[in-house]
């Protein structure tokens, strides 16, 4: 970095952004991660103004009257709605910037290593029009590895599984570079899903995602429990209308949470068979390492380790690995930079 770069750093920020379909991190450089909302905006239906974002919007989802309308303007991993998202970006840049900073941030961003060049526009054109100065982007998978402490730029493979809201995102590093990758449109949402559908057909219960995304987290399960648990889900009676309450167990809803996580696992030894054989024989030492929110499925560990023979293990913060990867790049520039160059397609940081 040479003095004109350390003068700029010193009226500007560097800020790492994962943006997630569910939820949204910012990291700040020299200050950690400054910013954990819900990626929802909600909007006037009429006028399209903004008018909340982040946990007062997601409180709205379900909820709101005809003339509001909340949205989550990621899907998939990617932007769904441009103007929503470059509102939403706008609102955490802002939220972060420090008093003295006059000149715009630099801003790295994490985005689905399986992204379209149309796509990754969308990204660096959403972030420069929210009051970014110059926008870089790391893949998924490279930040959570790099976020969960894996030492990416040695000559060893190591294996990361990053199950995020939208997509899940399986990588095999080695030399600060992907070696073998893939990328599902398969995750939390699609679990979510799943728990809906369920109760539709099981008990003719109509419930809302946070509903399902909350039945999820209390007794969402991969592997068979030592003692199942048992949860009452309240809803909509599809054949009365009229709210009701039903009792589910654990061992109901890892049935319905069966196609998304198979799927998972499908994606994870399709990787693993496209290995080279010299990195395969270090995953069997190293194993694989597992982020984001659906790491947290109980028993997810035990059933990959089963599938695949190898260890396996959950990353100590799943949640904040992707945008921990994004701060460490910008707090470890020189040495991490080629994770940017070989696993991103933008522009120079610099």
């Amino acid at each position: 970095m040479n003095i004109l770069q350390k003068t700029k750093s010193l009226f500007s920020h560097d800020i790492g952004i994962d943006l997630g379909t569910a939820n949204s991190l910012v990291y700040v450089r020299d200050r950690g991660i400054l910013l954990r909302e819900p990626s929802v905006v909600a909007v006037h239906a009429d006028t399209n103004k903004v008018l909340a974002v982040g946990s007062e919007a997601k409180r709205m989802l379900g909820r709101t009257p005809g003339h509001i309308r909340a949205v989550r303007p990621m899907k998939d991993g990617v932007i769904a709605d441009f103007e929503i998202t470059e509102a939403m970006l706008r609102y955490f840049i802002q939220r972060v910037r420090s008093r003295g900073k006059f000149l715009r941030p630099r801003v790295l961003v994490a985005v689905p290593s399986g992204i379209t060049e149309v796509e990754l526009r969308a990204v660096e054109e959403s972030a420069l029009r929210a009051g970014a100065r110059d926008v870089h982007t790391i893949s998924e998978p490279m930040a959570a590895a790099i976020g969960v402490g894996i030492p990416v730029d040695e000559p060893t493979g190591n294996m990361i599984v990053d199950i995020g809201g939208g997509t899940t995102e399986v990588a095999i590093i080695s030399l600060s570079g992907i070696v073998e990758s893939r990328s599902i449109k398969n995750g939390g949402d699609a679990m979510d899903n799943a728990i809906i559908q369920y109760m539709k057909r099981a008990y003719s219960l109509l419930i809302g995602e946070r509903t399902a995304e909350q039945i999820k987290i209390d007794i969402g399960s991969a592997y068979k429990l030592e003692k199942e648990l048992p949860l009452d889900v309240k809803g909509r009676d599809l054949m009365g209308g009229l709210p009701k309450t039903v009792t589910v167990t654990s061992e109901e809803i890892r049935e319905a949470l069966m196609e998304p996580v198979t799927r998972i696992v499908e994606v994870v030894r399709v990787t693993l068979e496209r290995c080279p054989p010299e990195l395969a024989s270090d995953l069997i030492d190293h194993g694989i390492v597992l982020a984001g929110g659906g790491s947290l499925i109980r028993g997810i560990d035990r059933l990959l380790s089963e599938e695949t023979g190898l260890p396996v293990t959950v990353a100590d913060d799943p949640l904040t690995a992707v945008a921990n990867g994004t701060g460490t790049v910008l707090q470890e520039y020189d040495r991490l930079y080629p994770t940017m160059r070989s696993s991103a397609k933008s522009k120079s940081w610099w």
